[in-house]
């Protein structure tokens, strides 16, 4: 089986301040400060040299390897960067740098700044997050709030099962790198790799979308698998419930947790268990934040100073984003009594049919779970007896008939699509999820 594993040297220390690795060539005449943008797929190599950036002061932007050249031009143009590095580049750099029998060392080192990503661009153009040089101190605590949110240490194994230029998987490799441990680096994701590497019994831990355990139930036939993980996160997308029960019958309802984030940063978190009992749930605000939902139903975050961060270059978007310690990111919900958080949905992407407000959110995550649907964009369109008509884009292996027959089972007749759209595939934004602009654009 091919596969590569990045181990670090030793944890990181409260006194670790100096780089004790010789630069890469790739970095080789990059200043401290730079910025450098990184358009790869998954490899040993990438995470090394991200580590090397961090521990340099040089400022890494992570995008996807499926970015095309105009995107990528654009995106190197608007944060200044002075390099851009491919996977042709790593490849090469690794051929000699790196061996391929998956027992390399990675020195850790404090870490200067937090990886630069782009937003996935919901308004028409890609932003990069900017979350600050970060001192000595601030580092430390970066590292303590997500070691100790995730019970991260120095014996864990890490298996990277997301494309590394996402903000969650980089976070939990750099992460296991960071506390000492091991990261599993298959590349592209390949449910029976996956599989395989999680029956030979090494991996501890994993963060998964939940496409990624659709893909792994379906390769399974949806029977069991044997393992060892103690931590198998998902989030950045709706988990079919019928995924989500796969997941918790085969991992535990100890070891599945679920959390809401973006790139900007982390809300909540949530166990299976907490899951189980409160249905619709995304958690309580993990350790260090505090949420507020205002009478608009607009949800804020109260980060710690570390975790605060700015958009590059737009400075009118990073104000409106922040109230005094709290940021949003423009999503919708409400707080129970108890402090757990229910997801409506974003403001823009509501639709008003027939004077009844219907949040995409919730229409997406129902239709998620019609057998061969594997993306669903809900959405809004104008009609003069309504108002707005709810539609719906799937991309799958699907039929018109089975769509509609599952959402009169499942929705009440507001939320009913008017209108389906059945697609091979639906357009993805340069960090690889549906574009739903593009989308809408696509049916209006």
């Amino acid at each position: 089986m091919s596969h590569e594993i990045l181990r670090s040297h030793s944890p990181l220390s409260s006194d670790a301040r100096t780089v004790t690795m010789p630069l890469p060539d790739l970095l080789y005449g990059i200043d401290s400060g730079n910025r450098v943008l990184i358009s790869a797929p998954n490899s040993q190599a990438l995470l090394a040299v991200l580590m090397n950036c961090l521990g340099a002061a040089i400022i890494p932007a992570v995008v996807s390897s499926q970015a095309t050249q105009r995107e990528v031009n654009e995106m190197a143009l608007d944060i200044g960067a002075v390099r851009v590095v491919t996977g042709e580049d790593l490849a090469t750099w690794a051929s000699d740098r790196l061996s391929d029998t998956a027992s390399e060392l990675v020195e850790t080192r404090s870490p200067t700044c937090r990886p630069m990503h782009f937003t996935s661009g919901t308004s028409g153009r890609p932003k990069a997050v900017w979350s600050g040089w970060l001192s000595p101190q601030h580092a430390q605590a970066w590292i303590a709030d997500e070691t100790s949110a995730w019970g991260i240490t120095l014996d864990d194994v890490h298996l990277v099962c997301g494309p590394l230029n996402h903000s969650a998987p980089l976070r939990f490799a750099l992460m296991t790198l960071l506390a000492g441990g091991s990261v599993v680096v298959p590349g592209k994701f390949d449910p029976a790799v996956v599989a395989q590497l999680l029956d030979e019994g090494n991996v501890t831990t994993t963060f998964m979308a939940p496409a990624h355990l659709q893909r792994l139930r379906d390769h399974l036939g949806g029977g069991p698998l044997d393992h060892r993980l103690r931590l198998l996160a998902h989030a950045g997308s709706a988990c079919p419930d019928a995924v989500r029960s796969w997941a918790h019958e085969t991992f535990g309802l100890d070891v599945v947790y679920e959390f809401y984030g973006s790139t900007e940063g982390q809300f909540t978190q949530c166990s299976a268990r907490e899951w189980v009992e409160r249905p619709g749930t995304v958690g309580r605000a993990r350790p260090g934040r505090q949420l507020q939902v205002d009478s608009d139903g607009l949800i804020w975050c109260q980060v710690p100073e570390f975790a605060r961060f700015s958009y590059w270059g737009d400075p009118e978007k990073t104000a409106a984003a922040w109230r005094d310690d709290f940021f949003t990111v423009g999503d919708y919900g409400r707080l129970d009594e108890d402090g757990y958080l229910y997801l409506h949905g974003r403001k823009g992407d509501l639709i008003i049919s027939g004077g009844v407000n219907v949040y995409p959110a919730e229409i997406e995550r129902v239709l998620g779970n019609v057998p061969g649907v594997d993306q669903v964009v809900a959405f809004g369109l104008p009609d003069e007896t309504w108002g707005q008509r709810v539609c719906v884009a799937i991309g799958g292996d699907v039929t018109e008939e089975a769509v509609r027959g599952f959402a009169a089972e499942q929705l009440s007749a507001a939320k009913r699509p008017k209108s389906v759209f059945i697609v091979t595939g639906l357009p993805t934004t340069h960090s690889g999820k549906v574009d739903r602009v593009a989308t809408v654009t696509m049916f209006s």
